[in-house]
């Protein structure tokens, strides 16, 4: 019981620190080994514990095994109503059916009919069908690994790394150049202008300048702490406008996270 209050308290803090709410989080003293506390509870095996509670939205929620604690996860709500972007992470060319994209719904819904956009290579057309592991769906909601086939586009013309939008709901569009929050984790040197490296955004893999670095920021608050910067170095954040070598797909992060 000791050891358990002990890890209460180192891991609580530590998600304080993070930012979260640690009376959100359930704490359950398990075994795997014995099955203490998994399926059901509290074990005779540890006769102090009584049960879990955690706060949420809705009120307070109690429980008493690991499995209640993951049952009264709340799934987060998915964004059906923002329009499509669809990151493709591979294009397939199936005999008999045709060009078939695979990627993962980020947001909005996929339907077959639909008239998409591939930005930025610029590509437009109409979806014949959605599946997902094998069955036909009649609409992909955001989180849904889907392929679906597309009229008349070869496998040549879109690639990883391209995003599927409506080409009549605000269609995804290639960036020129964008302004990013950067935060060096681990680098030998320092960091200044001119500097390219190679950006992982959604599936795209491209080198991106740093074409200016607009300002240094305190990386937990966010504040500025200096304009302009010669260069940063590991554990500094700034805020750096970019250029990607080759088009890429970005867009602001509380529209599209």
């Amino acid at each position: 019981e000791q050891r358990f209050q002990e890890i209460i308290k180192e891991t609580s803090n530590f998600i304080k620190k993070v930012g979260y709410n640690p009376k959100s989080v359930p704490f359950v003293p398990i075994s795997g080994f014995n099955g203490d506390n998994m399926l059901s509870g509290p074990s005779s095996n540890c006769p102090w514990y009584k049960g879990w509670e955690k706060e949420t939205k809705s009120g307070k929620v109690t429980g008493k095994s690991l499995l209640d604690a993951i049952d009264n996860i709340e799934p987060p709500k998915r964004p059906t109503e923002k329009p499509l972007r669809l990151p493709l992470q591979d294009v397939y060319k199936i005999g008999g059916i045709g060009t078939v994209p695979v990627g993962r719904i980020e947001t909005g819904t996929l339907k077959p009919g639909m008239v998409v956009t591939f930005a930025p290579s610029n590509v437009t057309t109409e979806v014949k069908s959605v599946e997902m592991h094998h069955e036909q769906l009649t609409e992909g909601l955001p989180g849904d690994n889907v392929g679906f086939n597309v009229k008349n586009v070869s496998v040549k013309e879109i690639r990883r790394g391209n995003v599927a939008s409506d080409s009549k709901n605000d269609p995804a569009a290639g960036a020129a150049s964008f302004t990013a929050q950067v935060i060096v984790m681990n680098h030998p040197g320092q960091v200044g202008a001119g500097y390219a490296p190679v950006l992982d955004c959604h599936t795209a893999h491209i080198a991106c300048k740093f074409a200016e670095m607009l300002e240094k920021i305190d990386r937990r608050t966010g504040k500025s702490v200096e304009q302009n910067p010669k260069a940063i170095k590991s554990g500094d954040a700034a805020i750096v406008k970019m250029i990607p070598s080759k088009p890429m797909c970005v867009e602001p992060s509380p529209t599209t996270p």
